[in-house]
């Protein structure tokens, strides 16, 4: 079997395709319906299953919240593989003053209480949330207000710091001011969903960045066909940066390994087609 290809970030060697968890907790960016359904669906169980699908191509690393059902299934998942799984942990916390600040998880508590949280589930990586990165930018000043405060602590419980962002800014900010960061986290898709400027400006700001980049949202959270999304940022990225992508089951998850596989190596993929009445006299 074919095993994914690495880069390094921060010292760590981590797999260039990235387990994402949008498509494990409820994050469809669909409907709320959606959202249900998708909470309904995946039980631990489940996805254990779809991790030891990644961790077979030797895609290791895994980016989500610190949500309790997702480090159980890592758990589970390294018990079952004897696999280490590198645990990138996108956390949000209060930097509004009062007790209302967020609602997702862990969002009211405070950053150093949050800090000890991630360390706990097994964090080699540290990324503020984009609630609390873009929150904190100027644009005025043209600066990250207090990255350097949150960096530090991260660091000083033995955690690789980085940025997880919505704007394109907060790369550009980050490498001019030198800040502690080692990685962004950075929407990137063909369609320019959820992207706050067109997508050959975020290419560009890619391209230049000092540090790796690792891409969400390849697929726009499901409006683009897993050939199509993937051809593209696969095509558009350096050797160093790293696509993330979310699944739910894992067919879907052996497809996008392979699909990336195909297009890192400039090959035409041979994926089986899904199949339509529609299609009876293509016959291919």
């Amino acid at each position: 079997m074919e095993m994914f290809p690495r880069t390094m970030v921060g010292g760590v060697s981590l797999s260039r395709l990235i387990i994402g968890t949008n498509w494990f907790l409820g994050y469809s960016h669909t409907s709320k319906a959606k959202d249900r359904f998708i909470t309904s669906f995946q039980s631990r169980d489940s996805l254990v299953e779809i991790l030891k699908v990644f961790v077979s191509y030797g895609v290791d690393t895994v980016m989500g919240p610190p949500n309790p059902k997702l480090i159980e299934a890592l758990d589970e998942a390294e018990q079952q593989t004897g696999h280490k799984l590198i645990r990138i942990i996108t956390p949000g916390f209060n930097i509004w003053g009062q007790q209302d600040g967020g609602s997702s998880i862990l969002a009211d508590r405070e950053a150093e209480e949050v800090f000890d949280i991630c360390k706990k589930m097994g964090a080699t990586f540290c990324l503020p949330h984009q609630m609390v990165t873009d929150a904190l930018i100027d644009r005025r000043a043209r600066r990250i207000r207090d990255i350097d405060t949150y960096t530090k602590m991260i660091r000083e419980r033995g955690m690789i710091p980085g940025l997880s962002t919505h704007m394109p800014e907060a790369v550009t900010y980050a490498d001019a001011s030198g800040a502690d960061v080692e990685t962004y986290i950075q929407i990137y898709n063909a369609i320019g969903f959820l992207m706050q400027v067109e997508v050959d400006w975020v290419m560009r700001i890619i391209r230049n960045a000092r540090k790796p980049v690792m891409t969400i949202k390849p697929l726009a959270a499901g409006r683009l066909l897993p050939p199509v999304g993937l051809a593209f940022v696969w095509s558009t990225i350096r050797d160093q940066d790293m696509v993330t992508i979310g699944t739910t089951t894992p067919d879907e998850a052996r497809e996008c390994v392979e699909l990336s596989l195909d297009f890192i190596s400039r090959r035409l993929p041979q994926n089986e087609l899904q199949f339509t009445r529609s299609k009876l006299s293509l016959n291919v």
